[in-house]
């Protein structure tokens, strides 16, 4: 059971880069996202509403806790991603964003966390990979350079949101936690598409098969299937097994690109990805040991 959803979220979460690209090739970006995660999180809080509905209580703090994670990791970290990938190849973005354990790193450390300098340095070497993937497309033209720095907000926003989300009130039931996240999401998207005038250019009679599909894929697997399968994972498997996701996803998302979207592999875009999930597999290992030899102390 463990490989299955492990499977599951490799594969999914892996394949969501190439869903979004299908989405804003005739959608608006933000209102897509924002629709995605509304009915993601109405669907999920339906069922759980039949099956358990204590799960959705929560105080004030908790939810405004949860609203405030789900805006950062999700409105922030997923909407710009989907606002990037309207010009830069799924492939490339995925890269970018597999440096989010990175700038969780960072984050500790600017809140006074002592950190190692292997892990430091390990930091150094992915920063340096997104840099070798950022400046020469920007600066060449080859791909627009704003989406570029969008997408390095994104990784920077989804940082914030699991940083936070470990330091202040959340729901406890992890459900409810989600449900509200993307219904919160959702309202953030929405808004921001309606401001920017997405809505009044929203012409349903242009939208392809294509981005209908990656949209319901979005809600049903990227949302709800591979999310249960990651929440069943957390309590079941090791996190140093779990964590994997974060440097296979964006091979997933590679892989899907070149060979259906025919997305260019540039040399700089394997040097910046070499760079990136090395220090990545290298960041996780270092802090997963750190975490295992502090247990064995504490338990000593």
């Amino acid at each position: 059971m463990v490989w299955i959803a492990l499977a599951i979220v490799y594969v999914v979460w892996g394949s969501t880069f190439f869903a979004i690209a299908l989405v804003v090739h005739s959608m608006p970006p933000l209102l897509a996202a924002g629709a995605r995660f509304m009915m993601a999180g109405l669907i999920l809080g339906v069922i759980i509403a039949l099956r358990d509905r204590r799960a959705l209580r929560v105080g004030r703090r908790q939810l405004v806790g949860a609203a405030a994670v789900g805006t950062l990791l999700l409105a922030g970290g997923n909407g710009l991603v989907t606002l990037g990938e309207r010009t830069v190849p799924s492939g490339l973005a995925a890269l970018i964003i597999a440096s989010i354990p990175l700038w969780v790193v960072i984050l500790r450390l600017a809140f006074g966390e002592r950190i190692g300098r292997d892990i430091l340095a390990g930091v150094g070497v992915g920063i340096l990979g997104v840099g070798i993937l950022v400046v020469p497309n920007g600066i060449t033209g080859q791909i627009e350079l704003l989406p570029l720095l969008l997408l390095v907000l994104a990784a920077l926003f989804w940082a914030s949101g699991s940083f936070l989300s470990q330091r202040i009130a959340m729901p406890l039931s992890v459900w409810g936690s989600a449900v509200y996240q993307q219904i919160a999401a959702g309202i953030v998207l929405i808004g921001f598409g309606t401001l920017f005038g997405e809505a009044r250019a929203v012409d349903a009679s242009r939208f392809t098969t294509e981005s209908l599909f990656g949209l319901a894929y979005l809600v049903v697997f990227g949302s709800l299937v591979a999310f249960s399968a990651y929440t069943w994972l957390l309590q079941n498997a090791p996190v140093s097994l779990v964590s994997t996701y974060a440097y296979v996803n964006p091979v997933i998302a590679v892989f899907l690109g070149t060979l259906f979207l025919a997305e260019p592999i540039t040399p700089t875009m394997i040097a910046g990805a070499a760079l990136i999930l090395a220090a990545v597999a290298f960041t996780l290992q270092r802090l997963n040991s750190a975490r295992v030899a502090s247990r064995a102390a504490e338990a000593a």
